[in-house]
């Protein structure tokens, strides 16, 4: 005969969270070992911290404090931030949290946290009891959240967007503060976290940006009229070829005419090499400047011409 697994109510198997089931893992910590991957030494209950009491407190085989915070019912803030406190008071590098019913906010916080930056192991961990027949309650542990090497990249990844975001909006922000000094073409735009910024030449369809990299930066005209445009923009930007010679001389030196074929916009660039976002910020003036002087070179050796254009 084949008997049924029959989930059993967690009060009817510890009464009380502090003094039932806190006192049975303590007793029986090897339970977590198989679920966890790792084994967990020396527990001991209701170690203080400040105004509060970590349930377990324990070490794993390297000797570096893990905590565990028990909830025999569904997860709540007050106890995700006592794992958080814990976590500092002891200078612990593993969390454990054990609950009946985890939410779905707490399950996301725990993946979030788990993708930081901090050298910290978070786990959520769901409990339940069950019986087969009428065989005495036994445990049953399920991990819904661990750490991982992907949520690890995940988090390493995150933090790079976010250096970078910063860094290009702080190299922005002291190109347009620069660049009021020198025309007013950009004085409208606002720095971003983006790669580019741009405003209008003064005709539809035709705009004068920066793109920066962590490398270099570039000032371009780009003529784009819009979707389904390819041939109308193909066609501003050879009859502004037309004067190649006249505006390359009045800017000083060569530019890049890009047809961009097989895409829509057509663009006229120059590339400055000197530097970019990742170059030390003492090093941004130089590099600043430079753009900024090719950019109103740029736009003074278009602008008579892109007026013209029929």
């Amino acid at each position: 005969m084949i008997e049924r697994i029959q989930r059993v109510a967690l009060r009817k198997v510890w009464k009380h969270e502090a003094h039932d089931f806190t006192v049975w893992l303590e007793a029986n910590i090897d339970v977590l070992t198989d679920i966890l991957g790792f084994e967990i030494l020396n527990p001991e209950r209701e170690q203080s911290s400040g105004n509060f009491s970590v349930d377990v407190k324990a070490e794993d085989v390297s000797g570096n404090p893990v905590i565990i915070e028990n909830q025999l019912e569904k997860s709540d803030h007050d106890h995700l931030g006592k794992i958080i406190t814990y976590l500092a008071a002891f200078d612990a590098k593993t969390a454990i949290w054990i609950v009946a019913h985890p939410r779905q906010e707490h399950i996301d916080a725990i993946s979030w946290l788990n993708q930081g930056s901090n050298d910290c192991d978070f786990y959520l961990l769901k409990l339940e009891a069950i019986q087969i027949g009428n065989s005495a309650p036994a445990p049953l542990i399920t991990k819904i959240v661990g750490p991982s090497e992907e949520a690890k990249q995940v988090g390493r990844i995150k933090q790079e967007d976010s250096m970078r975001h910063n860094l290009r909006l702080a190299f922005w922000t002291k190109l347009l503060e620069l660049s009021k000094q020198k025309h007013s073409l950009f004085n409208s735009i606002s720095p971003t976290k983006d790669t580019w910024i741009g405003t209008s030449a003064g005709k539809r369809g035709f705009q004068y940006s920066y793109w920066l990299t962590k490398d270099s930066i570039r000032t371009e005209l780009r003529i784009d009229l819009g979707k389904d445009t390819e041939a109308e923009n193909l066609r501003l930007f050879n009859q502004l070829k037309t004067h190649q010679a006249e505006i390359e001389g009045k800017h000083g030196g060569p530019l890049e005419w890009n047809e961009a074929e097989g895409f829509r916009v057509c663009i006229v660039r120059q590339v400055i090499n000197i530097g970019g976002y990742r170059n030390p910020e003492n090093e941004w003036d130089s590099i600043i400047s430079e753009a900024i002087d090719t950019m109103k070179r740029l736009e003074e050796a278009t602008k008579p011409f892109i007026i013209k254009l029929k």
